[in-house]
């Protein structure tokens, strides 16, 4: 028997989110699992119409709510033509009422082609770039298969930061051979260019990559569970000596300057995806694009939007996900929310004696309905998260 979507109280109270996936990359990088790829030619008159298509089949599936962010991913949303780019904006806020501070996101590669375009981007209406720059040394750059060099990346970075009204940039750490102290005097710089916020992620050989293949033939060993752990400490004091505290595992802020897009993920509300492999989550349904390119196009050309699955879940498992995404927030998660969206109690949502236990050890913090992983837990949070939150 179908259950019933979450109760509307706890979904349409906050603004909702639109995700859009440009899956194009001029080039593959090794480390990549991400729905990306490589194409000689690009009908973009024809991608702008059928993200457009998908885009109504969403604003129909949700009508009247608010539209708090927009965010373009990839793949490289930056090979966008800005007028694919101002043509989505302006589709979205017309079936959504934008709220005034509306948070529009783009992900971009620092070259400088790309960032010949930023101008037009910003006239499009994105208001915030997140720049893969990815690494401050070149010879790390090659290693990572980045096009770009360090010179070239930092000059994309100084036109973002002249043109948009937010800047964030990521850096991959723990890579093949690095030593803590020279990833101190690379965080260090990246800390010195004063932008709002940085991703900063730990490299993991993610399976069907180009460096899974090389780490199976013990051609790239990565740092050891020791020396990542000191990496990723070293990671969480820096930033937040420097104001930008973590305020989620691997995302750090200075306080108000939060990716807002990505808290909708993470606080478990509503947010559409349209374009190849976007997933999404509305009134309890989830929803999924199909994945090639190709498949996603041919889908549009037929149905006029791109999904492939829309399926409502079962309640435990809504409550299942709110708690695995909360907690990877420094904020924590309200348990009675979360019991609700799952419409079931806070002791079958999480083994209390498992929670004390790590409680004990200083992994974990509850006060009443809060529970909230500790600054010392977030170093285990992959191995606490199994411990503590019911799947049964």
């Amino acid at each position: 028997m179908p259950t019933a979507p979450i109760p509307a109280a706890d979904l349409t109270v906050s603004p909702l989110a639109l995700y859009v996936h440009w899956p194009f990359c001029v080039s593959k990088c090794p480390y990549c699992d991400f729905n990306s790829h490589v194409r000689d030619v690009v009908d973009q008159a024809a991608w702008r119409k059928a993200l457009l298509a998908d885009l109504r089949y969403e604003a129909a599936a949700l009508p009247g709510r608010r539209l708090g962010s927009i965010f373009f991913g990839g793949g490289t949303p930056s090979l966008m033509p800005p007028e694919t780019v101002a043509a989505v904006i302006d589709a979205a806020t017309t079936y959504w009422a934008p709220e005034p501070d509306i948070e529009i996101t783009l992900e971009a590669n620092p070259s400088s082609v790309e960032a010949a375009r930023f101008a037009d981007l910003v006239r499009a209406g994105v208001n915030r770039v997140s720049l893969g720059l990815q690494a401050l040394d070149d010879a790390a750059l090659r290693f990572l298969g980045r096009a770009h060099d360090v010179t070239e990346g930092l000059g994309a970075l100084a036109t973002a930061q002249a043109a948009f009204a937010r800047v964030s940039f990521d850096l991959i750490y723990a890579r093949p051979g690095q030593r803590l102290s020279d990833w101190q005097t690379e965080l260090e710089r990246a800390l010195s260019f004063g932008t709002e916020h940085l991703s900063l992620y730990q490299l993991t050989i993610e399976p069907g990559t180009r460096f899974a293949t090389e780490a199976a033939a013990g051609r790239i060993v990565i740092p050891d569970g020791d020396s990542a752990a000191d990496l990723f400490e070293a990671t969480r004091a820096m930033t937040a000596a420097a104001g930008l505290p973590a305020y989620e595992i691997s995302n750090h802020a200075r306080p108000g300057a939060e990716s807002r897009h990505n808290l909708v993920y993470w606080r478990y509300r509503d947010y559409a995806g349209i374009g190849p492999g976007a997933h999404g989550r509305r009134g309890g349904l989830a929803t999924a694009r199909h994945k090639k390119p190709e498949n996603w196009m041919t889908a549009v050309d037929r149905n006029m939007h791109g999904a492939q699955i829309e399926e409502l879940l079962p309640p435990a498992d809504r409550a299942t996900e709110a708690l695995l995404m909360g907690l990877r927030l420094r904020e924590g998660v309200d348990l009675a929310r979360i019991a609700r969206v799952g419409a079931t109690t806070i002791d079958r949502l999480i083994d209390t004696p498992a929670a004390d236990r790590l409680i004990a050890q200083g992994l974990l913090a509850r006060n009443m309905d809060w529970l909230g992983v500790t600054e010392a837990g977030m170093l285990l949070l992959d191995a606490i998260l199994p411990l503590v939150v019911r799947t049964d």
